[in-house]
C-alpha cells in the first residue's frame, strides 16, 4: 500500500525505510509512475511507502529541496540514503529501491 500523507505525517513517521514519492496531481509522469509504486509496495511490504503531494505539502517539498517531480527519496531512520528524479520503468524503480534497502 502507498499510503498519501502530509508533512505532520511524515515528521511523525519512525519506520526503518521509507519510500517517499514526491509528485503532485496534474504530473504526467507522477501519473505513470503510480502503479509501479503501487505494485513493488505490494510486492515489498516490509518497506513503508509514501506519497506527498508537493502543492499541499510545499514546506516539505523545500526542506527536501524537491525542485523536479516526480522525485523519490529513500530514507533510512529519517535521513535521506538516496533519490531518484523523473520517470523510471518498474525493474529499475524496483532494482534500486531492493539494492538501497538491503
Amino acid at each position: 500500500m502507498v499510503e498519501k500523507i502530509n508533512e505532520k505525517q511524515f515528521k511523525e513517521l519512525k519506520k526503518e525505510f521509507v519510500v517517499a514519492d514526491f509528485y503532485a496531481d496534474w504530473c504526467g509522469p507522477c501519473k505513470m509512475i503510480a502503479p509501479f509504486l503501487k505494485e513493488i509496495a505490494e510486492e515489498i511490504p516490509d518497506i513503508t511507502f509514501v506519497k506527498i503531494n508537493v502543492d499541499e505539502n510545499e514546506n516539505l517539498a523545500a526542506e527536501f529541496s524537491v525542485m523536479s517531480i516526480p522525485t523519490l527519496i529513500i530514507f533510512k531512520n529519517g535521513v535521506e540514503i538516496e533519490r531518484k528524479i523523473g520517470f523510471v520503468t518498474k525493474p529499475s524503480l524496483k532494482a534500486w529501491i531492493l539494492e538501497k534497502t538491503q
